[in-house]
């Protein structure tokens, strides 16, 4: 039997409240977890560990300290972007299952004494985060002009509008029961059904049977939609090609005997699993899985090695869809059973996203002056420059008249010049 000798995990985050993304550029608003869903994190945590954690078990890590985590073992990436509070707060608690408190997480000082961790022996992982505004691996489709040009591709779609009318009767007889929210099939309405249903008895005692399955089912198309694409490295699978350089950099320091790392995980949303189904051709053999993943959902990708003389590396991919599932293996891209690391990534190297000059070209998006802008930002910058400088031009002018007569305290002119630059470099009342 193959040993397990490295393991990538990507986790959806636990519950959280409300979220809502606009339905034609997916631009976030605010949502925090909740106790729901750090103990669901938790619980994948600990499932996890159970798994690959566990001498005894069978997919359990050659080598990886158990007991007390060795920091240069474990890699922890954590989105930024939208939902960025509670995907942090589940890779916290994800951890805390994975590496429970021990009492022997102390140092012995200088005069003998002996100090654990907070908690009873708590242990502190770090977990890496890009600021949201710069989130490109695991929030790639935010501020991307291709992105929104296929979103309205999606919307425009014979098979899209046809949906949305067969829905019409679901989204007449729900309105009353999302209190002011449009019914159109583009905006979506589940998750504030379902964040009521989970949180608010009242509503739950109301919502007539059946409802929330439906928007469920209408929620799945549209996302499955959006985050797909019929082609590989296609604007609709961005979710997926930027956390694929993740996963591949991963898979090639694993294979290196002399790197230390055997555990990375990703905690993030739902869109790249979505993505990843489909580049995977996972999608094929089992539809279902062309839909949102639950909380607290976990995919692995396990690197196997056989025993001598055997020297090539596989891939073993398993899905867990939420915390009342167990994991399942998934052949990929058409095998039937385990797929060779250099056929994985041979298949899919070349539509990895990894650099931000990448991103800006899949997007439609360059990189001036000022920062990442497009061509429409860009006219409008260098439109601003010129009225400002314009302005420094009249001020100029109108100073060198006056000063033959009026004398100016020389601060003045530099208070000036310096809120001319302030509106030309961080365009405020632009």
């Amino acid at each position: 039997m193959p040993d397990v000798h490295g393991v990538l995990i990507i986790a959806r985050n636990g519950d959280r409240t409300e979220f809502y993304q606009d339905p034609y550029t997916y631009e976030p608003s605010y949502s925090e977890s909740t106790p729901l869903g750090a103990v669901e994190s938790y619980q994948l945590g600990y499932y996890l560990r159970s798994m690959y954690l566990n001498p005894s078990s069978p997919s359990h890590i050659q080598g990886i300290h158990a007991d007390l985590v060795q920091n240069d073992q474990v890699v922890v990436h954590a989105k930024a972007g939208g939902e960025g509070t509670s995907v942090f707060d589940s890779a916290i608690a994800v951890l805390q299952g994975l590496f429970p408190p021990n009492s022997n997480n102390l140092i012995e000082l200088a005069n003998g004494t002996k100090v654990v961790t907070p908690l009873g022996g708590y242990q502190y992982i770090p977990v890496e985060m890009a600021p949201s505004s710069a989130d490109r691996a695991l929030e790639p489709w935010t501020e991307c002009p291709a992105f929104e040009q296929h979103i309205k591709s999606v919307y425009a779609s014979e098979g899209f509008k046809e949906i949305g009318k067969s829905a019409g009767h679901f989204f007449d007889v729900v309105r009353d029961y999302v209190f002011g929210r449009p019914t159109t099939i583009e905006n979506a309405i589940y998750d504030f059904i379902n964040s009521q249903l989970t949180h608010n008895q009242t509503y739950a005692y109301r919502l007539p049977p059946t409802f929330i399955e439906q928007a469920h089912g209408y929620a799945n198309y549209h996302e499955n939609a959006i985050f797909s694409d019929k082609e590989m490295g296609g604007i609709g699978n961005i979710a997926g090609r930027t956390i694929l350089h993740s996963i591949l950099h991963t898979l090639q320091r694993i294979t290196f005997d002399e790197d230390p790392l055997k555990l990375l995980l990703l905690e993030t949303t739902y869109q790249p699993f979505i993505s990843l189904f489909h580049m995977m051709e996972m999608v094929n053999e089992h539809p279902q899985l062309a839909a949102i993943p639950n909380r607290a959902s976990a995919l692995a990708f396990e690197l196997l090695r056989g025993p001598p003389p055997e020297l090539r590396e596989f891939l073993r991919i398993k899905f867990k869809n939420g915390t009342n599932e167990e994991f399942q293996t998934y052949p990929i891209f058409g095998h039937k059973g385990d797929i060779a690391v250099t056929e994985f990534l041979y298949r899919l190297e070349n539509f990895a996203i990894s650099s931000q000059k990448q991103w800006e070209s899949a997007c439609g998006v360059h990189s001036g002056y000022f920062g990442i802008t497009s061509a429409a930002e860009s006219t409008n910058m260098l439109l601003a420059a010129f009225s400002v400088f314009s302005l420094l031009g009249v001020f100029a002018l109108s100073w060198f008249k006056r000063r033959r007569s009026t004398y100016v305290p020389i601060r003045e002119v530099v208070s000036c010049f310096n809120l001319c630059y302030a509106l030309l470099t961080y365009g405020y009342g632009l």
